[in-house]
């Protein structure tokens, strides 16, 4: 098992993180900031568009609503 768990941990740190590891070495708190920021702006747009389609599917009233839609309730 010991094996096992060391393989789950390489493939975390020396293959997943590694992009991770170049913000390590980044000299300028400044840059660094700056690409957290761009990704977090990338996931509020994403999460305005999917609520905004959503809304969209809702609106138009398609959706079963009623108590008898689905068997478990």
């Amino acid at each position: 098992m010991k094996a096992f768990f060391e393989g789950i941990e390489d493939l975390f740190v020396n293959v997943l993180f590694a992009p991770y590891d170049m913000f390590r070495f980044m000299e300028s708190w400044w840059a660094a900031n700056t690409i957290n920021w761009i990704l977090a702006i990338i996931g509020s747009v994403a999460f305005v568009y999917w609520m905004l389609e959503l809304k969209k599917y809702d609106d138009k009233g398609e959706e079963d609503k009623s108590v008898t839609s689905h068997s478990y309730l």
